[in-house]
């Protein structure tokens, strides 16, 4: 079973560059993130001209994630435990039933939390803690788990060409990487990590100054698998090459390979 995610950032923006990586890489479930629009814009119709069920939890200009799945949803449920007052589109978790039991899967956009003096930040601490919280739970049931997005999280210095041009972002604070370890010492396990330890393995370039040209990348967009998911791990790497399509997103898509059949 290919599972994957990808910030498009725009799904309207990259409906053709999505089509095609589908057809290229066929994965059986997709999380996709910051998809810019609401439930009833998203072009589900052709995405389900390729096999695929639809799950989307939007909002009107900005972030929103979504599900595509070759198995039918099982159940859907969005918006991120532990804050009701929280309306932002950034989390969206499904279950699927596979033949060797159900898969659970989420889609989630953690906040930026830029400039880090404001309470941009504290929001993204918070929603971390959450996350944290929310996986806990999860945990207890013993169920392949994978959370899958952007978590606006560069885990250590390798992830990044440049660290120190990051040292004062909210991406790579120290603050930050301690609220992800601790997700992590839940239990869960970097895919991406687990088979390379190789530098300059980057899922985001930025649009300004060359960085793709230069290669001047980051590692943020991350898959997690829980025990049950992590003992199924076949393979997992990063489609590197969509970043030179025509009219890219500014991240690419990163996928696992787990030993589950799906159907």
């Amino acid at each position: 079973m290919l599972i994957a995610t990808w910030n498009v950032n725009s799904i309207r923006q990259r409906l053709d560059s999505a089509l095609a990586w589908l057809a290229e890489r066929s994965p059986d479930i997709v999380c996709l993130q910051e998809i810019k629009c609401v439930d009833e814009a998203f072009p589900r119709e052709a995405f389900e001209g390729l096999g695929y069920n639809v799950a989307v939890h939007g909002q009107k200009g900005f972030n929103g994630v979504a599900l595509l799945s070759k198995l039918p949803f099982d159940e859907v449920s969005s918006g991120l435990m532990g804050d009701e007052a929280d309306v932002q589109a950034r989390f969206l978790e499904a279950l699927v039933s596979t033949k060797a039991g159900v898969v659970r899967v989420v889609s989630l956009y953690l906040p930026n939390g830029n400039p880090p003096d404001t309470e941009k930040y504290t929001y993204k601490i918070k929603w971390m803690e959450r996350l944290t919280r929310f996986a806990h739970e999860r945990l207890k049931l013993e169920e392949p788990l994978l959370l899958a997005g952007d978590f606006n999280v560069i885990p250590a210095a390798a992830d990044a060409r440049n660290p120190a041009a990051w040292a004062a972002d909210a991406l790579f604070l120290p603050q930050t990487r301690e609220k992800y370890l601790t997700l992590t010492n839940l239990g869960l396990t970097d895919a991406i990590r687990a088979v390379s330890d190789a530098s300059y393995l980057y899922t985001f370039w930025d649009y300004q100054a060359g960085a793709w040209q230069k290669n001047n990348g980051i590692r943020i967009d991350h898959i997690l698998l829980s025990p049950q998911a992590a003992d199924r791990l076949r393979g997992a790497g990063i489609d590197k090459h969509v970043r030179a399509w025509e009219k890219p997103s500014d991240h690419v898509p990163v996928y696992v390979d787990l030993a589950i059949e799906g159907r």
